[in-house]
């Protein structure tokens, strides 16, 4: 089995340093790392590589919690995610064969872009809108509250997801003739997202372990954003603003993620959102590095790492490319390494280790 030295010593958690580097304030001490989430199949592939999982019980009732642990303080992160219980929502996707070398036994979901569940006033009164009062919503946050070692801390997931579950509960193509043809329908599904998303934040405040609030919401493509940038301000940024708000009423950072060309909205997100983060970084769009001494002078920057590259480069190239990473990004703080989006389960799993080794490795 191929060797990691960096991951192979003991582990030792950080988040007070990690939300400080996040918020930064200075050159952290050692590299962090931040990400999205890692797909199941390779954390599972990880904890089968390195036995992380001997000696726990498949049948205690918070077993994928205590391995969510085990795995996350292996790959040197400070922080398990959690979120609220029972908010998906039904959506129109079709799944097809998973090619990845980690493949997905039940396959691939892709979205369907041309349609949704609410495409009418009619779907919209009648769709099941999930309930984020519900009172057993909140099972594993209280878990983690009250089991997760002390040198871990719980970052939120869950909320922000605007312009996505526009897309998705409308189907993209539906979205785009509505905001001409039915926009009063477009602000009512983004008013009840934000209704959701408000008690669903609150919620998540009210535990004290909970250090930050990673939001989520795709907004753009290679070249520009999914909608125009007015039409995003109205709909979808103005929603991020309150949850920022709440986020830093509460004392706690406000983490954005988002893939495409943000060029249009980037002074909307810092100036007016006040986002404290930005995550998800592709190379077709911009280097993270190039990004350090503009965006990164106001805002932490987090990931960055191709994935594409992850997938095709050598070990020597990934090794190089993270410590060059950390050489222009670490300074002065606000930067975490990771991916440039999520660990997804076709990045050949020894290029992300050598990824996470490197960076533990790095200025040691």
């Amino acid at each position: 089995m191929k060797r990691y030295p960096g991951l192979e010593r003991p582990s030792k958690p950080n988040w007070e340093g990690l939300v400080a580097n996040i918020l930064r304030r200075g050159t952290p001490d050692r590299a962090y790392h931040l990400e999205l989430f890692q797909d199941a199949e390779i954390a599972d592939a990880i904890a089968e590589r390195y036995d992380l999982l001997e000696g726990l019980d498949p049948g205690y009732p918070y077993f994928a919690e205590k391995c969510e642990i085990a795995i996350q303080r292996f790959c040197g992160f400070d922080y398990v995610c959690s979120r609220l219980e029972g908010m998906r929502m039904p959506l129109f996707t079709q799944a097809v064969a998973d090619t990845a070398g980690l493949a997905r036994p039940g396959g691939r979901s892709f979205q369907d872009e041309h349609r949704g569940p609410i495409m009418s006033w009619e779907d919209f009164e009648a769709y099941p809108w999930p309930d984020p009062g519900a009172p057993g919503a909140t099972r594993e946050l209280e878990w983690y509250q009250e089991n997760l070692p002390d040198d871990m801390c719980l970052v939120a997931r869950g909320v922000g997801h605007f312009a996505e579950y526009a897309c998705w509960l409308m189907g993209y193509e539906t979205l785009c003739y509505s905001l001409y043809d039915a926009r009063d329908l477009v602000e009512a599904v983004a008013g009840r997202l934000l209704e959701i998303d408000r008690i669903q934040l609150d919620r998540l405040l009210e535990f004290d372990r909970v250090k930050a609030v990673f939001a989520s919401d795709d907004m753009g493509f290679k070249t520009g954003l999914l909608i125009s940038p007015d039409d995003t301000r109205e709909l979808m940024l103005s929603g991020h603003k309150v949850l920022a708000e709440m986020c830093h009423a509460a004392g706690r950072p406000y983490l954005f993620h988002s893939c495409g060309n943000l060029n249009d909205i980037y002074d909307d997100l810092v100036d007016d959102v006040k986002i404290d983060a930005k995550h998800s970084f592709e190379d077709t769009i911009e280097d993270v590095c190039e990004l350090k001494h503009t965006l990164g002078e106001r805002i932490a920057l987090l990931g960055g790492i191709d994935v594409d590259f992850l997938c095709r480069a050598d070990e020597a190239a990934i090794r190089a490319r993270v410590r060059h990473t950390l050489d222009v990004c670490m300074p002065g703080g606000g930067y975490c390494l990771g991916t440039g989006n999520s660990v997804a389960n076709y990045i050949p799993l020894d290029n992300y280790l050598a990824m996470l080794d490197e960076g533990w490795l790095y200025g040691n």
